[in-house]
């Protein structure tokens, strides 16, 4: 089987609009997390969000499509999630898109948003006149739209799929896209995801009581709860032929992957992380790798405290007395949800290329039962095999495995 390898990344969050801010910001502690402006609410919370409106980023991502010689897209109808999506979609793939002639192409993209940022719009102007109301604020809604336009605004013309597992959707479509290089169904997958805030997402968090108002303390023992994020990552994974046709040296593969489900709860992982567990246990059977050859685990780590207990647990269970340096990476974005696993795979990816684990904002004090603690400084290390984890609501599990070529 081919490995599936690593050939670019491209990333938009609200500590960077691409892969060199969202390094530099990682290696100076800079953090995006602050009270939203782009999103009107009547709720003050702290937010990672993207400081930039619908508006700006239609004409960033055309701007991008005119460097590389493209015409510019009708993009002002576009929902805030495919704007994030298209713009670290455009990073990853369009300088490899001149090279890609005769490839057999795949695009799987995750959301869980979809389009509600305008639907939302359209709700507010229906409630006070039934007969108001623009119906294209709607057309987008749904998740799959979202994949939609942005292959088609790519020039893509082959096979897409969305994926919506909660948290854990963008982390399995780079497991999907990796599948489908190593079984030979594709030369190149773009794989990734996207989500941006909405009141629905707010406030149906808010509902859940699992917010906290001040800045997130993910892994620490007095932790009180997450900060959503917006953003996007993809990553586009390709064959040995692709590579040699691309002309590129790459940086790393993805290993090892695995899903799995705990049945627990709707909103809750098992107390002792049976899902969890299983997923790193079955990521490192594919990868063919030991718990002593991890060198980093990125952790799923949202700040909430049954979320991080469980994970603690489960890694323990798993690591024993030897657990690797770990991080979650969550005090600089905030949680982004659909996008999440992507975006810490691009993390991953940094962490690789610069030999470089990234430091647990905020963190205090260890969590009561575990026998490990995350990083709180930039830890140089020889680094060759990254952990990442991504755990979602229904308990859906998933890792994956980044590793050094």
């Amino acid at each position: 089987m081919s490995k599936a390898f690593i050939a670019n990344s491209g990333i938009i969050t609200a500590i960077g609009d691409d892969f060199g801010l969202n390094n530099y910001s990682l290696k100076n502690l800079n953090h995006g997390i602050t009270i939203s402006s782009i999103l009107q609410t009547t709720h003050q919370l702290p937010v990672g969000e993207v400081k930039m409106s619908n508006a700006y980023l239609a004409e960033r991502a055309n701007l991008r499509f005119e460097v590389f010689n493209r015409k510019p897209q009708k993009l002002t109808k576009f929902p805030r999630t495919a704007l994030l999506s298209l713009m670290a979609a455009q990073e990853a793939w369009l300088q490899l898109e001149r090279k890609s002639k005769g490839l057999k192409i795949g695009f799987i993209s995750a959301n869980t948003v979809g389009g509600m940022d305008l639907t939302e719009r359209f709700y507010t102007a229906f409630l006070k006149d039934k007969t108001s109301g623009n119906i294209d604020d709607i057309r987008n809604h749904e998740s799959g739209a979202i994949t939609e336009l942005v292959h088609d605004a790519l020039g893509l013309n082959g096979w897409d799929t969305t994926i919506s597992t909660a948290c854990s959707s963008s982390a399995n479509s780079i497991m999907m896209a990796a599948r489908m290089i190593e079984h030979g169904h594709y030369d190149v997958v773009i794989a990734g995801g996207a989500d941006s805030l909405s009141k629905f997402t707010l406030n149906g968090f808010n509902s859940l009581m699992i917010l906290d108002k001040d800045l997130c303390k993910p892994f620490d023992q007095n932790r009180k709860g997450l900060n959503l994020g917006e953003g996007a990552a993809y990553i586009v994974l390709a064959n040995e032929k692709a590579v040699e046709q691309f002309k590129i040296t790459p940086l790393a593969f993805v290993s090892g992957y695995a899903n799995a489900n705990d049945a627990h709860h709707q909103t809750a992982s098992s107390p002792e992380g049976k899902g969890n567990r299983l997923a790193m246990m079955k990521a490192l059977e594919v990868a063919q790798l030991s718990t002593q050859q991890i060198d980093y685990i990125n952790l799923h780590g949202t700040g909430t405290a049954n979320n991080d207990s469980s994970e603690g647990n489960a890694i323990q269970d798993l690591f024993m007395n030897k657990v690797p340096v770990s991080s979650s990476t969550k005090g600089y974005t905030g949680h982004t949800l659909g996008a999440s696993g992507a975006v810490e795979a691009v993390f991953s990816l940094m962490s690789i290329k610069d030999q470089i684990a990234w430091p647990n904002l905020r963190f205090e004090n260890r969590i009561e039962g575990l026998n490990w603690s995350p990083i709180t400084e930039l830890f140089p290390k020889k680094i060759e095999h990254v952990l990442s984890n991504s755990f979602g609501f229904g308990g859906n599990c998933s890792t994956l495995v980044i590793s050094k070529v």
